[in-house]
């Protein structure tokens, strides 16, 4: 049992490590990214028993739909809510790589949830393959998440349809993943979409680090450094 445990926990600790030290300017309190992550890990709960209602009434007949609908659209949807309501209105989220902080936190903690679950009924020969893939998917949908609805929070003007893209976006994404997963079923048809993923991914987390560094440069910066709640000073290169 304990195996199971470190085996569910340890891809997901390891990727919101990754992310959350790539914040550089002002790191989040680690009080509200455990919050975000336990909050993430609960959300299974309701889910699970949509899905299994969808299951047991047989409202989704096709796999294809199913992968979509149920995956793709009830659990981001529900990931979507949590960062809403917890994180983007909380006075914590204040510089735009945030939301990828934030995001892949909520998401990490539902694919911790979903992989130890997993790891219970199938066993620990699926460790490695669940981290690869499923983990490091729901990873890389929060970051597309995040970054969007950080665009919400930081754009002026409309708002909607940054928060539009931050559900739609994941939602599609998700999908094809599920679709992918159903239909082939295997590495030679996976590789290829979680490279597109990671690469996808990881260009928004450098948008989001110059948005972070351009905020801070605008808003707060001044020659001797910026004070920062955490009591640290940040040091960033001034243009003269």
């Amino acid at each position: 049992m304990l195996g199971i445990l470190l085996a569910g926990v340890a891809p997901g600790l390891a990727l919101l490590s990754y992310f959350y030290l790539k914040d550089k300017y002002e790191p989040e309190p680690v009080s509200m990214v455990v919050n975000t992550f336990f909050s993430g890990a609960l959300i299974i709960i309701p889910i699970a028993f949509i899905e299994y209602v969808l299951k047991i009434e047989n409202i989704v007949q096709f796999n294809s739909i199913y992968a979509i609908f149920s995956s793709g659209l009830i659990e981001e949807f529900f990931k979507w809510t949590v960062l809403f309501f917890i994180a983007y209105k909380s006075a914590e989220f204040d510089e735009p790589f945030d939301g990828i902080v934030y995001g892949t936190s909520i998401s990490l903690g539902f694919a911790t949830a979903e992989n130890i679950l997993y790891l219970m009924n199938n066993g620990m020969e699926y460790a490695l393959t669940r981290a690869l893939l499923p983990v490091s998917g729901h990873a890389l949908f929060g970051v597309i998440m995040g970054y969007y609805i950080s665009k919400a929070k930081f754009t002026k003007g409309q708002k909607w349809p940054f928060f539009l893209l931050s559900i739609l976006l994941p939602v599609v994404l998700h999908g094809i993943f599920n679709f992918l997963l159903l239909h082939q079923g295997s590495w030679f048809a996976m590789s290829p979409y979680m490279v597109f993923l990671w690469w996808f991914s990881l260009r928004k987390v450098q948008l989001a680090e110059v948005s972070s560094y351009q905020h801070f440069k605008k808003n707060a910066m001044i020659p001797t450094g910026l004070s920062l709640k955490s009591g640290k000073k940040l040091f960033l290169p001034i243009s003269r």
